[in-house]
């Protein structure tokens, strides 16, 4: 490559003629492939970890959590449904950013993404390890195999192609819907909300106590507990901003990509507060679901009893693998970007030849997820890990996302005030208002992971994760800059040689 220009302490190159040809993505993806990437990606958290709200909020405490936080998604998927068809790249956040605060800004709004996308599959692959284990009766230290199987088999998916892997997210999104609904109108006739939903209490020492009757106190924790429950209600929402980094493989981006953004917010709105309302509603009830790996089957059991527990298990599982193959698409997109520009090693954004897909990019990000996910079970005791991974590790993804969304929505702010002219086929309906909320959300869900001892290990996670990314870029990356799509649109708009 040949030294083209220094610009904002970092230096962009001239790549071979070759370099853009070898990483190569196909179009594909309509609004229906993009409705189901977004809702595949959530799903999973309607069938577990949500739940875990109700031992540190209640039912109330959860409830006003999940509203404040819709309407932090609702912002930020509006000001994401702005900026995605008028930077209709790969790049997504980092993208967003770049033309907003430049190569810093963009570098560090594209960690925090990284850092969700990479241990989010690795926190699913694990409860999807969990749940095979129980079907099929395997040991508890045959986990790590079940793990290793699930990112072959999804990872390899990926690989084959754009095509069929959107095919493979619509088919399991659907799978999931179909069982969520089945499990909704099953439990109507079962529900008692007073006496389930509404059965945690406070004791003389300020724990959370169940009442066999019900009727408790619609905040139990107080507003500490809306606090508490946030993070948790995040889950239900989780990774439905990932669906920019399909827009290279949208046959029409700003067109589709709007609608998909919106239609998949609009379903996830539906499902989470669906089974907010009636998965509590049932025996065991809130108190005991608070503590529970499994929500959905716990209902399950109480409507038709522990005999089906196999079964309901697998259908579990189909929620868990529709959000662990479409994050794994998004990881996978999301380090292609990065790496075609040169914020991290150019060897990465190589795509396969014959199907256009970034297999590099996906075979890493699943190598340093299953590292992370074998360094811990060794080091915490084997089976005596899980708690660590499906606790710290996903802490950690939530406070990278919550990063993310910070960063997205001063972006958002930034190119209104900035770039008022950029041609914005689809406008936010929230604009700035949307776009502040978001943020102020956001903050205020990382300040209390900041000072929640529960949070604590995996928000140094994250600390480490950045410190080793920031010194990587530093010392090597911001020299070896290349003008793809989302640096040669950030450049020229800032200097004002495109037309806006």
């Amino acid at each position: 490559m040949a030294e083209k220009r220094h610009e904002g302490g970092v230096s962009y190159h001239i790549p071979g003629a070759d370099y853009f040809t070898k990483r190569e993505l196909k179009r594909h993806a309509g609004v229906f492939s993009l409705w189901a990437l977004g809702v595949g990606a959530v799903i999973s958290g309607d069938f577990s970890g949500w739940n875990l709200g109700f031992s540190v909020g209640g039912w109330g405490g959860m409830f006003v959590g999940t509203i404040i936080i819709a309407i932090m998604y609702l912002g930020l998927t509006y000001s994401i449904a702005e900026m995605s068809p008028a930077l209709p790249h790969t790049g997504g956040a980092y993208s967003f950013a770049r033309t907003a605060f430049g190569p810093w800004g963009g570098f560090i709004t594209g960690v925090a993404e990284n850092i969700e996308y990479v241990l989010t599959p690795a926190v699913i692959v694990f409860f999807i390890g969990s749940y095979l284990t129980a079907i099929f009766g395997t040991p508890d230290s045959f986990q790590p195999i079940w793990w290793l199987v699930g990112y072959i088999v999804f990872v390899g998916l990926n690989v084959r192609g754009v095509a069929l892997s959107f095919t493979v997210t619509v088919i399991v999104t659907l799978l999931a819907l179909g069982i969520l609904i089945f499990f909704f109108v099953s439990a109507i006739p079962f529900m008692e909300f007073s006496k389930y939903a509404m059965n945690i209490g406070v004791g003389p020492d300020g724990a959370g106590v169940e009442l066999p009757d019900g009727g408790g106190p619609f905040l139990p924790f107080g507003i500490h507990g809306v606090l508490a429950a946030m993070p948790f209600a995040v889950w239900l929402f989780l990774a439905i901003e990932e669906l920019p980094l399909a827009a290279e493989e949208s046959a029409d981006p700003k067109r589709d990509m709007p609608k998909g953004i919106m239609l998949g917010m609009f379903t996830l709105i539906a499902t989470g507060f669906l089974v907010l309302i009636i998965n509590p509603a049932i025996a065991p009830g809130a108190f005991a679901l608070g503590s529970s790996g499994e929500p959905i089957l716990d209902g399950f059991r109480t409507i038709y009893g522990t005999g089906w527990a196999n079964i309901l298990a697998l259908f579990a599982v189909a929620g868990l693998v529709a959000s662990f193959h479409s994050i794994i698409f998004a990881y996978g997109r999301q380090i292609y970007s990065l790496s075609r520009a040169g914020y991290f090693p150019h060897f990465l954004s190589v795509t396969d030849s014959t199907h256009k897909t970034p297999n590099i990019a996906l075979v890493t990000g699943a190598l340093i997820g299953f590292v992370v996910m074998l360094v811990v079970w060794f080091t915490q005791g084997g089976t005596e890990a899980g708690a660590f991974i499906g606790g710290v590790l996903l802490n950690m993804a939530v406070f990278g996302a919550m990063i993310s969304y910070f960063l997205q929505a001063v972006t958002f702010i930034q190119l209104r005030r900035k770039f008022p002219n950029i041609e914005r086929p689809f406008k936010s309906p929230f604009g700035l208002i949307g776009a502040a909320l978001t943020a102020i959300i956001a903050v205020v869900t990382i300040y209390f992971q900041l000072t929640d001892p529960l949070y604590q290990t995996g928000v140094i996670g994250v600390a480490i994760w950045y410190a080793l990314t920031i010194l990587y870029f530093a010392l090597y990356g911001r020299k070896t800059l290349v003008f793809s799509p989302e640096e040669e649109f950030a450049v020229k708009h800032r200097e004002g040689q495109v037309k806006v």
